[in-house]
């Protein structure tokens, strides 16, 4: 049974994304059969795992919009990666406009849930890239989700939003999803020659009593360099200290979880560039479900 992992903070600019593009990366990479669910009306995980969103929006492919307005089922939104074990939901600009369509929906709080619920037998891992605020969108990852994953840089203002953001997971965990728990905190953004980022992990760790992961994820011109690539830093560069970061996390995060690694597999389908090239399946389907609801509301 698969694990769901939001991967959440509200304050933005804290490598929420780059962890979620880079862990599900080096998960798929140790043989993880790994889905990305991108809930950021940004799309920048899409974009980041290498598809194009001006292509999806031209073929008409499902996205995570059609996931939580359009009752598309999950299974016709995954596209391929370029990792053999990585999937992806994307987003793209529509799922801006989500929030104020599925407002008055009964049962709002739990599309998404429903949707993924389906899926964990077939993953090992679900990972939802969350928009930087606490709207209806990452309510819905919070109670699709198993556990929180939050990034904090390792800057003066770290704590910023989490106290916040620890209230939401715990009126969540009350009301909506009550097997909802936190993975851990991950600190980014760590430079070792500093005095601050240690001054920072010591806040950290005396204000959250969470499980906090060993691994630090440090600055790297690497890391901020593979996105404008379309590829994970584990294709762009795996030599670089970002690759060997995330790699030790998700090596982390698969002990922690007690599951079994299948790094025999070969995970690299391809590491020449293939951005942009999306499955064309689910398009014509998501057209007549936008004819029929169009028509089921002229009605």
């Amino acid at each position: 049974m698969g694990r769901i992992i939001a991967v959440a903070n509200q304050k933005g600019g804290v490598g929420k994304t780059t962890t979620t593009i880079n862990l599900s990366a080096a998960l798929a990479g140790l043989g993880m059969e790994v889905l990305v669910v991108d809930c950021d009306p940004q799309g920048n995980a899409t974009t980041g795992l290498g598809l194009s969103k001006k292509e999806i929006i031209l073929n008409e492919d499902s996205t995570s919009y059609d996931l939580m307005t359009n009752d598309a089922p999950a299974e016709e939104c995954i596209k391929e990666t370029q990792l053999t074990h990585l999937k992806i939901i994307p987003s793209e600009q529509n799922l801006s406009g989500a929030e104020s369509e599925i407002l008055n929906r009964d049962g709002r709080n739990f599309i998404l849930r429903e949707k993924l619920q389906k899926l964990k037998e077939d993953f090992d891992y679900i990972l939802i890239d969350c928009p930087p605020s606490l709207t209806v969108l990452t309510i819905n990852a919070l109670t699709a989700a198993d556990a929180v994953l939050i990034p904090i840089q390792c800057e003066f203002y770290a704590l910023e939003g989490v106290s916040q953001l620890m209230s939401t997971i715990a009126l969540t965990k009350n009301r909506l999803n009550a097997e909802l728990d936190i993975e851990g905190v991950v600190f980014t953004m760590y430079d070792s020659r500093t005095n601050l980022s240690q001054q920072v992990i010591d806040e950290v760790k005396s204000n959250i009593r969470e499980y906090i992961f060993e691994t630090k994820i440090p600055r790297s011109v690497r890391l901020a360099e593979a996105p404008s690539h379309g590829l994970p830093i584990n294709l762009y560069d795996v030599k670089s200290n970002g690759a060997v970061a995330y790699k030790e996390l998700a090596e982390e995060l698969i002990k922690k979880n007690g599951k079994k690694t299948e790094s025999s597999k070969s995970a690299v389908k391809n590491t020449t560039r293939t951005a942009g090239k999306v499955t064309k399946s689910g398009a014509s389907k998501r057209a007549v479900r936008k004819t029929a609801l169009q028509d089921k509301k002229s009605k």
